[in-house]
């Protein structure tokens, strides 16, 4: 076999890397002895190797690599020894397991980071799942209330402040056919704690007699302010009081808001 094609066959490489069986290491080595160019091949192989397990090792000291790179030298017409190039097979391996672990930290903080924005998406989606269910809330009550404002079968009845609050007022929108209330309570101030708002549905005659159709409960969280209450039937007047959470059982005449006679 001519040198060239030796050299181009590959079997440099595997010397160098410590893979060839003894005898075929003999062949190496004379050969290398007998052909100045196959030793030049050899020692540039070796060098290489050198530099690509210093670029992957930044913990390998100069005086380290200048100490390996001496031992790799061929001295004497002879090429460096069995155990020199297994030494450096284990480097390279140990380089190589750098690389993968280098690798396999990238690619663990690449997850991390891709779990992190998921995260970051699904809470948006969230937020923005109970926005789109709070304005669907805000415009069925909008809804809500113009169709009350607008139902030409309801009666409005204006309820005006008393001398418990001179300046409330609100409005009863009453279907008498259907006998369906709302309350429009926007002209009331928001109650104290622990107290709520008690609608009344008054008959006067021939004694004064009321009948209680509803609390106004989660004041301060409505928007509207527009309440549907308990139905109610041959009302003459309607009035709110001011009672203890949970409603009384009798208006509190004292804490009598507002009145007003269909």
């Amino acid at each position: 076999m001519e040198t060239k094609d030796y050299i181009e066959s590959g079997i440099l490489e595997l010397y160098v890397y410590g893979l060839l069986s003894e005898t075929e290491n003999d062949e190496v080595t004379a050969m290398a002895f007998k052909h100045p160019e196959v030793k030049e091949e050899i020692i540039a192989i070796e060098k290489a190797i050198v530099n690509l397990s210093s670029s992957f090792s930044p913990f390998l000291s100069h005086s380290q690599f200048e100490k390996i790179k001496t031992r790799l030298e061929l001295k004497h017409g002879k090429v460096v020894d069995l155990k020199t190039r297994n030494n450096w097979s284990t480097y390279i391996g140990w380089a190589a397991s750098v690389a993968l672990l280098i690798g396999i930290g990238l690619q663990y903080s690449k997850l991390n980071e891709n779990n992190n924005q998921i995260k970051i998406i699904e809470e948006q989606k969230s937020k923005l799942q109970e926005t789109v269910v709070t304005l669907e809330n805000k415009n069925k009550s909008t809804e809500t209330v113009l169709n009350v404002i607008r139902d030409e079968n309801n009666t409005v009845i204006t309820l005006g402040g008393q001398a418990a609050a001179p300046n409330a007022k609100a409005k009863i929108y009453w279907n008498q056919q259907t006998q369906v209330v709302y309350v429009d309570a926007s002209g009331l101030p928001e109650p104290p704690k622990g107290k709520v708002y008690q609608i009344w549905s008054l008959k006067l005659k021939p004694a004064l007699t009321p009948t209680s159709i509803g609390l106004l409960t989660n004041f301060e969280a409505s928007t509207s302010k527009v309440f549907a209450v308990d139905k109610t039937s041959g009302a003459e007047a309607f009035g709110i009081t001011l009672e203890p959470a949970g409603g009384s059982a009798a208006p509190t005449m004292e804490q009598l808001y507002t009145l007003g006679k269909v």
